[in-house]
């Protein structure tokens, strides 16, 4: 049997084999990309975040392992349980600590139980799936989260794991030479909408650029940092990621990339996306100039621009958004999974979230008659 060991930093597990264990090259679950997390300041108590990383050892090495944080709030997670923390809260109980199974302010589906994709690739994730109950238990936790899971995942968890769905909106490239055959795929109400947007944007007179993060000054990456910061406080957030966690992501070599618009020489927005396992993600924004159509043309059109150009197999821009189905993304559906320690109370949320999944069911439902594409691409599974 595998010895059980937790973590308390990423540095602790060895580089090598925890990378070594991923299903794929999901660039969010890279030990140097939660490494950068941890060493920049993002993950800290104070902010509700305290990492708890899961180790499988047999004879010396890992051999298999999951990202794992002590939360003690529901904030930088995507899928939303404040209203479980609140109930349990009003019952008498003590909702925080709890466990969460994934990354860090990434709302991004992939792998979280690091296991190789061998003959003991299941038996491996149980064995995560149990470390991880037996570990809430043991600390007399509330709750355990696993948010994001891949597909190939979920048979890891058993019955008394509580299943949630919900939907993102994904670019599929079906082998696109350039953004005009892609364009030719849209139906043409779509089509015009979108050359409308970007002739907007050629007439203010910005100049647009594409960079790798590795190619970015010192001076460049606190601007960006800047406008990202700027875009969180208007809307009233909290901007977790610190400007050291942005120079550490521009130093993992092409891992980050970033369509910048320029006024002259200043960088006037940016958009910030995350690039391995031949995926692009879009994850941040920031403009201090108002120019109609600038978001997307950076965070959507230049991406799916350079997805094209790279031949990338998707194109991920991140959490909700009905109006990114207007402009050639499709919904897919995302998946968890969620333990709660008191049957009673796991009982009360299982009901609540068989509504919830109708709900969502039908909303889903509905996505697939409004496709942007003539030939009427429908929801993935």
């Amino acid at each position: 049997m595998p010895t059980t060991r937790f973590h308390t930093a990423i540095a602790e597990l060895p580089a090598a084999e925890w990378d070594a264990l991923r299903a794929d090259a999901n660039p969010f679950v890279s030990h140097a990309f939660l490494h950068a997390l941890e060493r920049s300041g993002c993950i800290r108590p104070d902010w509700g975040w305290q990492a708890h990383h899961l180790g499988l050892y047999e004879d010396g090495r890992l051999r298999a392992a999951a990202p794992l944080y002590l939360k003690g709030n529901s904030h930088g997670e995507f899928v939303f349980d404040w209203s479980w923390a609140s109930a349990w809260e009003r019952a008498g109980g003590e909702y925080y600590p709890k466990l969460l199974n994934g990354v860090p302010y990434s709302p991004v589906p992939g792998p979280r139980l690091l296991a190789g994709n061998g003959a003991r690739t299941p038996h491996l994730q149980r064995a995560l799936v149990d470390a991880m109950r037996d570990e809430a238990v043991r600390l007399g936790l509330s709750s355990v989260h696993a948010n994001f899971l891949q597909a190939a995942e979920l048979a890891a968890f058993g019955d008394d794991w509580l299943a949630r769905s919900d939907v993102q909106f994904h670019w599929h490239n079906r082998g696109y030479r350039h953004f005009p055959d892609f364009l030719a795929a849209l139906n043409h109400k779509k089509r015009k909408n979108i050359l409308r947007e970007r002739r907007q944007v050629a007439a203010s007179g910005l100049a647009f650029e594409w960079r790798s993060g590795d190619t970015l000054s010192l001076d460049e990456w606190q601007r960006v940092h800047a406008l990202y910061e700027a875009t969180f406080d208007m809307k009233g957030n909290h901007a977790a990621l610190t400007a050291a966690f942005f120079r550490r992501l521009g130093a993992l070599g092409s891992t980050a990339q970033l369509a910048l618009a320029r006024d002259g020489a200043a960088i006037v927005a940016m958009a910030l996306f995350v690039q391995g396992g031949n995926v692009l993600y879009g994850r941040y924004w920031g403009a201090s100039v108002d120019v109609p159509g600038l978001h997307f043309e950076l965070c959507y059109y230049r991406g799916i621009e350079h997805a094209i150009a790279h031949r990338l197999e998707r194109f991920e821009p991140g959490a909700q958004g009905e109006h990114k189905l207007a402009r050639g993304f499709l919904p897919v559906r995302t998946h968890s999974r969620h333990y709660l320690a008191n049957p009673d109370f796991r009982a009360a949320v299982a009901t609540a979230l068989a509504s919830e999944a109708e709900a969502v069911d039908a909303y889903a439902a509905g996505l697939r008659s409004h496709s942007p594409y003539a030939d009427h691409g429908q929801v993935e599974r």
